[in-house]
């Protein structure tokens, strides 16, 4: 394509025809802030050369994965003066993918093998609705699977006999608790990490790239941390289960000393109305000591046998 002139007005038809977008989506971007009014001359709105590139450039974002929103981000940032580059780097590493892991497809037929052979349409809505699977348009039979290694832990899980109901509940609790955990690792990241480049004004060129790097290094982090504790937790919590199952575990004793137990809410709400809330752990503890004393006592006391004679007349 030959450059155009300096200084070239287009109207909206040629602007169109030049960028490649439609009239329809040109006016769209108008409205919502990504591309300049044009210049009014007369009775004609006329475009220039610098409307060209904005199209081409938010053609170019869209082609690279970027959202509407996350283009007039970048864009401001751009018009505010300053570089683009630092910016763009660091939206791509956030906006990437966070895992190795492709998407596949899947036919319903072998979704249906998988799954015990037995089409079931409530499961596959289900599934759906948690984004394991995603419809493909215009494809009614075929799936797309974003995480396999999510789909092949469900299928495990059905033939060691686990209902698909099950399944899809303990994956809503399990994101739930998961999403909590990657939450709190950002709010910790960009408190003692990020802080000092995204701070509350747009970060510079310079910021914003030296974020980037921050975030490819720090990206594994939260997996692998996830990843040791899932670890420790399942070798404790397991080897507990089945020494229960064996019939010799034994109570647990805290380091501190110290171990929790479950009161009626109704008991601790008269404890803490009788002594406050700060003293209540102490009341009970002593309430406690002084019953198991009181028995031990009684137990240890001589029983008299009880006399049924009753004195006669002199």
């Amino acid at each position: 394509m030959t450059d155009e002139p300096t200084g070239a007005a287009y109207r909206i038809e040629e602007l169109a025809h030049r960028s490649g977008a439609t009239v329809r989506t040109i006016r769209a971007y108008q409205d919502r802030g990504l591309l300049p009014r044009p210049e009014r001359r007369g009775r004609a709105n006329l475009y220039a050369d610098t409307h060209l590139a904005r199209l081409r450039q938010i053609a170019d974002l869209l082609d690279r994965g970027y959202t509407l929103a996350s283009i007039k981000e970048l864009l401001e940032a751009w018009d505010a003066g300053r570089g683009l580059g630092g910016v763009l780097g660091l939206v791509a590493e956030v906006d990437g993918p966070w895992t190795d892991e492709e998407a596949v497809r899947i036919s319903r037929a072998e979704l249906d093998e998988r799954f015990g052979g037995h089409p079931d349409d409530a499961a596959v809505a289900e599934a759906i609705a948690l984004g394991v699977l995603e419809r493909i348009p215009g494809q009614e039979d075929t799936f797309l699977v974003p995480s396999p290694q999510e789909l092949a832990v469900a299928a495990e899980l059905y033939e060691a006999g686990v209902p698909l109901s099950a399944i899809s509940g303990h994956l809503r609790e399990l994101r739930g608790q998961v999403e909590h955990i990657a939450a709190r690792f950002l709010e910790f990241t960009a408190e003692h990490v990020f802080a000092r480049y995204l701070g509350d004004h747009p970060p510079n060129d310079a910021d914003a790239t030296e974020a980037a790097a921050l975030v490819r290094r720090l990206r594994p982090l939260a997996r692998q941390t996830v990843e040791a504790e899932l670890a420790r937790a399942m070798q404790l919590f397991a080897h507990r289960q089945l020494r229960r199952h064996l019939g010799v575990e034994q109570p647990r004793k805290d380091p501190d000393g110290t171990r929790t137990v479950t009161l009626p809410t109704e008991t601790m709400t008269l404890v803490e109305g009788l002594v406050g809330a700060e003293r209540a752990a102490e009341f009970i503890a002593l309430a406690a000591e002084r019953e198991v004393r009181a028995r031990a006592l009684d137990a240890l006391a001589p029983r008299r046998p009880q006399t049924t004679e009753v004195d006669e007349p002199a």
